[in-house]
């Protein structure tokens, strides 16, 4: 039963405060008619018995304590879907913002969406192709996982972005399933208007579907953005046997919103002012990657965020990492050098990669080279860490060798350029040519096989790069 509720008891900042309200529901949609005769809308987010507290998207301003009309919708946010929303830019509440009219829906989906039984969940196989040399090779993105990642504030994790966006396919398709979701939280206008050109130019908006919701938006909108990309991906994923990227750029926007909100309802604060469930609230999403049985399509998630003051252990980073399923970290002296995109090698990791590369999935050396490249990569720090000592004259010939494949590999391994599409084969190569600056003997985590099918010594100089 619908109903409506003339006045007010409070208003304090975005949140109008109703009493003696009727069997009222958590998440429920409300319609807010002002005495001017316009409409705003807005959600119950907490209930103390008849006693309801109510987030208005639009603000407070012009609210009328005893005139206003409050009327409860009976059901929570739900996003109108049908397949063409593919191709079309919307907001942060899903209403479409490209001007080419309102979505015809086949039908309507809560925003929170179902949980999925643990059961009905299928491990994730078979990687995404990413085009990026370091991503697809060292960090591979496997279908259903959740991969972040963490960049810093001035960071390119934008031009990244948009990179896997373009390039983003999957081995065993001709792209007619797979999809893009691409939700921006909190961006600038400017930077919105490069996503959307930047999608338009490189000719792949047919296969994207945007929620932009800006700086100026409303910060409830911010919480609301994610959940409605979830539930876009989520329809064509698993109604329509899509396989479906989710980018969420970006997270600490989202964690701040929730912050601010938190404060505005006055519940205690947590760890940096962060509310205590905001695990839970990072889990709500994140936990929305996979597959589940009866369906051929995945969720692949890749959030992006930036980490206050470059911190890993700020709380946003370090919950994103105990739900996740590894993480891709910037560097900014990589991108203060010029590297492009700037991937920290060592403090990068996919817990799912094991399952999804090799034989019958990449190639047969995936695994194993994967381990020597980051073996080597190590020994490139020590190396390093000991000619600051000591100088790089005084260095043995064999630490000469990784600070030479040191250089080659930042300067043509996880150095790219931003329009440059390289396939796992280009990428696999490039590796085994740049172990061949270093003696065979070094290679101790590849069986003799392989050395034997794919080693090739460098040229004297050892400059493969």
């Amino acid at each position: 039963m619908i109903f409506e509720y003339l006045g007010a008891k409070e208003i304090s900042g975005s949140l109008l405060i109703l009493e003696d309200v009727e069997n009222p529901s958590f998440e429920e949609m409300v319609e807010i008619r002002l005495d001017d005769g316009s409409v705003r809308n807005g959600r119950i987010v907490q209930i103390d018995g008849s006693r309801v507290v109510i987030q208005v998207f639009e603000g407070t301003s012009g609210i009328s304590l005893k005139n206003t009309r409050t009327l409860l919708k009976g059901h929570p946010i739900e996003l109108p879907l049908s397949k063409e929303i593919l191709g079309r830019v919307l907001g942060g509440t899903g209403n479409p913002i490209d001007g080419f009219g309102e979505i015809f829906p086949e039908c309507r989906k809560n925003i929170n969406g179902s949980p999925i039984n643990p059961v009905s969940r299928i491990y994730p196989r078979n990687y995404i192709s990413t085009g990026i040399s370091s991503i697809d090779t060292l960090i591979t993105l496997i279908r259903g996982q959740k991969l972040p990642i963490f960049s810093g504030s001035g960071m390119s994790h934008n031009e990244l972005a948009v990179q896997i966006v373009r390039q983003a396919k999957i081995a065993d398709d001709n792209g007619e399933k797979f999809a893009v979701v691409f939700a921006a939280m909190g961006v600038k206008n400017d930077v919105a208007d490069y996503f959307r050109r930047s999608f338009e130019e490189a000719g792949v908006l047919h296969k994207v579907v945007m929620f932009l919701n800006l700086a100026n938006d409303p910060i409830i909108e911010r919480i609301i953005t994610p959940r409605c990309a979830l539930t876009a991906a989520e329809y064509l994923a698993f109604e329509h046997d899509m396989h479906v990227l989710v980018i969420m750029t970006d997270m600490t926007s989202y964690a701040e919103a929730c912050r601010e909100f938190s404060s505005s309802k006055g519940e205690i604060p947590g760890r940096k002012g962060y509310p205590g469930y905001l695990y839970s609230d990072l889990a709500s999403l994140y936990e929305r990657a996979g597959m589940i049985k009866g369906s051929s399509g995945s969720v692949t998630q890749i959030p992006i965020l930036t980490m206050p003051n470059d911190d890993i252990t700020h709380p946003v980073p370090d919950l994103t990492g105990y739900i996740t399923e590894g993480q891709i970290v910037l560097d900014r002296v990589l991108d203060k050098a010029g590297n492009y995109p700037p991937v920290a090698i060592l403090p990068s990791l996919s817990r799912l990669m094991k399952d999804g590369i090799g034989d019958g999935y990449t190639r047969a050396d995936h695994s194993q080279l994967a381990n020597q490249l980051f073996a080597s990569y190590a020994k490139v720090q020590d190396a390093r860490s000991l000619a600051s000592v000591i100088g790089e004259e005084e260095l043995s010939p064999i630490d000469k060798k990784y600070l030479q494949f040191g250089r080659a590999f930042e300067g043509s391994f996880i150095k790219q350029g931003f329009n440059e599409d390289r396939s796992l084969e280009q990428s696999l190569s490039l590796g085994w040519k740049l172990l061949g600056i270093l003696p065979r003997e070094e290679l101790d985590r590849v069986d003799n096989a392989y050395i034997d099918m794919y080693y090739t010594p460098a040229d004297i100089g050892g400059e493969t790069a």
